[in-house]
């Protein structure tokens, strides 16, 4: 077993002795999604790093914090990789629900295909409380998991030729629009994404540069951390507290690792 994938294990609390396949990697994106947050403080405290596979494993599995999207997938996708699977990245842009429209920031949203047994499939680790927690196939099929309902659908747009949805549970009656991205620019070399973390960062319309955000899924909901407010969700039902930086940092601390001191 690599270094990676040993250091993974750890720190998603899998057994070392367990095979990774495909019919396990629902079970591996859950402990996923409850275990390592998406967050923006390395983006908020200007302290961004080239992303490289080693800054990648020495943030998040051995400094132990959590990441964007271009650093959550595509430390998963060198897991997969690492585990033999055929998988690939595709940048897409993010729907803006209150918009009516895609972000204006270009295609910022990384996500990986996976290809098993002829057919292709969205694996994501990095959308935030919006995680499938599922491979998600490419066939329109509607795929359901402990946070909801999700389908990716054939749609040609500006952004690309695919589209992914959803119904969070408790949280939508009707489908909602996830993400477009483009499967017919495959990508392979995570340096291209230097460019998205730069955007991310300076970009005066990225919702990542204004505030800190840490967000991750729980066995029965998901918690949200901002500077002003700390929500979770259980079984439905959402309770919400108005905080200051004091306590920002307490519970930055105990619900997500992070030492803001």
């Amino acid at each position: 077993m690599s270094e990676l994938s040993k250091l993974f294990y750890e720190r998603i609390g899998l057994s070392q002795g367990q095979n990774i396949t495909f019919d396990s990697l629902d079970h591996v994106l859950e402990k996923t999604a409850q275990t390592i947050p998406f967050e923006n403080i390395g983006i908020i405290n200007r302290k961004t790093g080239e992303i490289s596979k080693a800054n990648l494993v020495d943030k998040i599995l051995i400094r132990r914090e959590g990441g964007i999207c271009y650093e959550l997938n595509s430390l998963f996708f060198f897991f997969l990789i690492e585990n033999g699977f055929d998988a690939v990245f595709a940048r897409g842009v993010v729907y803006n629900p209150v918009k009516q429209d895609y972000q204006d920031l270009g295609r910022t949203h990384v996500t990986i295909l996976v290809n098993h047994e002829g057919k292709t499939y969205v694996v994501d680790t990095g959308f935030g409380g919006n995680l499938p927690l599922k491979p998600v196939p490419l066939t329109g099929e509607t795929v359901t998991s402990s946070n909801g309902d999700f389908r990716v659908r054939k749609l040609d747009t500006n952004y690309g030729d695919y589209v992914v949805e959803m119904k969070l549970k408790h949280k939508d009656t009707e489908w909602k629009m996830g993400f477009a991205f483009d499967t017919r620019k495959p990508i392979d070399d995570v340096t291209e994404f230097n460019e998205i973390q730069t955007i991310i960062a300076e970009h005066p319309e990225s919702p990542f540069n204004k505030g800190p955000l840490l967000t991750r899924l729980t066995s029965n909901g998901n918690i949200t951390l901002t500077n002003s407010t700390w929500t979770e969700w259980k079984d439905g039902d959402v309770s919400k507290e108005t905080i200051e930086t004091e306590r920002f940092k307490e519970l930055a601390k105990q619900h997500f690792g992070l030492n803001q001191d």
